[in-house]
Formats: structure tokens, sequence, C-alpha cells
């Protein structure tokens, strides 16, 4: 148990294994996002570094799929992990979350491979 709630970066797959096709881009998204209900439940905050990401890349008129996305995915992440207290990944291939979860490891900071082993808030919020 914890009283300070932490900023955890959910990380798993969202290009790998999509060939680009927008659904399986999109699915890979809903996958990632199903765990920030848990996340918060417990008393956490949680990110996606594509809900940061993506809305760069759609100002600068890019997509996921165009060359600029490399540069602008993988250093969205550091600079998240950079605020972040721990990291939750999620099962299935993906080179950028296993990239997020080398630099959380050099940072020192806590990985969990599930929700259920993220410690829970002891305080709540009050209005």
């Amino acid at each position: 148990m914890t009283d300070k709630p932490m900023l955890i970066l959910i990380a798993g797959p969202y290009r790998s294994g999509t060939n680009g096709d927008p659904q399986a881009l999109a699915a890979n998204l809903t996958r990632l996002e199903a765990a920030a209900w848990p996340v918060f439940a417990a008393g956490h905050l949680p990110v996606i570094g594509e809900w940061i990401a993506l809305p760069v890349l759609s100002s600068a008129g890019a997509r996921p799929t165009d060359p600029l996305a490399d540069e602008v995915l993988y250093p969205t992440a550091e600079r998240l992990l950079a605020r972040c207290d721990a990291v939750l990944r999620l099962p299935g291939e993906s080179a950028g979350a296993d990239g997020d979860v080398a630099t959380a490891r050099r940072r020192g900071l806590p990985i969990y491979h599930d929700v259920a082993e993220i410690p829970r808030r002891l305080a709540k919020e009050t209005r």
C-alpha cells in the first residue's frame, strides 16, 4: 500500500504486428486503454504514451505509419518516463514497450506485469 498516487505508464503493443492497419492500431490502443481504469481504481493516474504522441503527430500532419512516427512515439515515452513513477507492461511483442521497460529499469522505476501487482493507494481524494 502507498499513500501517494503514482503516475503509471501503460506500455504494450501499439504498432507491433499491425502492418499499419488502422483497425489493428485502434484495437491495440483499446487494449492499452482497458488497463487505465484498473490503474485509476487502485488510486493512481494511468498514462499511455499514444495519448500524447498521436495528437503531436496529427498536428505535424503525420500518422502513426509515417516515418515521423518514430521521431515522436519513442521520444514521447522517454519524456513521459522522466515523470512517471512506474510502468505497467502489458503482454505482447513490442520494441517500444520493451524500450520503455529498459528506460524505467535504468531509472530505478518499478515494472508491473499485472494490475494486481500495483500497490493500492491508502488515502482517497476528498472534495
